[in-house]
């Protein structure tokens, strides 16, 4: 699926003038033809997800601003999920249906074929993020509701994600959004989480879900300033 500038603009919550920055300094994928920039929507996901932010880097603080304006969509899409840890599992695909047996019951969805969404996605691309960490989504499912969930998941034995850097995953971010404009700014937003150094330390402890979203509340809170 192809989209203008002006549709980019809007799903990210980016000024048009931002986009075309980044896409003439490279750093967003793009391709110009008859006389506009067109983009791909797979590709933008891709960005977001694999794309190894710098902490000091302009391009970070500009992606940390555009991001932060929608005002605590993560500490409300975790509140609304959950934090899980010690499910049973030793692949890809068991971790998948075992959270999607504790998930969907409560979004009133059917594990079975939730489940398998997810894995549909991760046979197009792998959404493992690098170090340790991975998103499992469903790309073009859409809760039918304004609510936003995360399901944040710690495993006790790391499992093999088809990471990009190699590395077994040990934490897991499970997304389920309500729009492209929220599942994209979530993607983004727990991209950024885990590449920042401190934040990625805090998750290594397995924090509760109260002290989760505390941390969560205030990391968001930084981005907007």
């Amino acid at each position: 699926m192809d989209l203008e500038v002006k549709e980019v603009s809007q799903l990210l919550n980016v000024p048009e003038s931002i986009l075309l920055k980044w896409i003439q300094e490279g750093k967003m994928p793009a391709y110009y033809i008859q006389n506009r920039y067109r983009m791909n929507r797979a590709e933008i996901e891709d960005f977001l997800l694999k794309h190894a932010l710098d902490e000091e880097s302009e391009f970070t603080q500009d992606v940390a601003k555009t991001i932060g304006k929608l005002q605590f969509n993560l500490y409300r899409a975790i509140n609304k999920g959950d934090v899980l840890a010690d499910i049973p599992a030793n692949s890809k695909a068991s971790i998948i249906k075992e959270t999607m047996k504790l998930m969907a019951p409560k979004l009133k969805l059917d594990p079975e074929i939730l489940a398998e969404v997810f894995m549909q996605r991760e046979k197009l691309a792998p959404t493992a993020l690098g170090q340790g960490f991975a998103v499992p989504h469903a790309r073009d499912f859409h809760l039918p509701s304004q609510n936003d969930v995360v399901t944040v998941v710690f495993l006790n034995k790391p499992i093999e994600f088809d990471a990009l850097d190699g590395e077994p995953v040990h934490t897991l971010f499970f997304l389920l959004a309500s729009d492209d404009k929220q599942h994209l700014s979530l993607l983004a937003k727990i991209a950024h989480l885990v590449k920042n150094e401190s934040m990625a330390k805090m998750l290594l402890k397995r924090p509760s879900k109260p002290e989760l979203l505390e941390t969560i509340k205030a990391f968001e809170a930084r981005l907007l300033k």
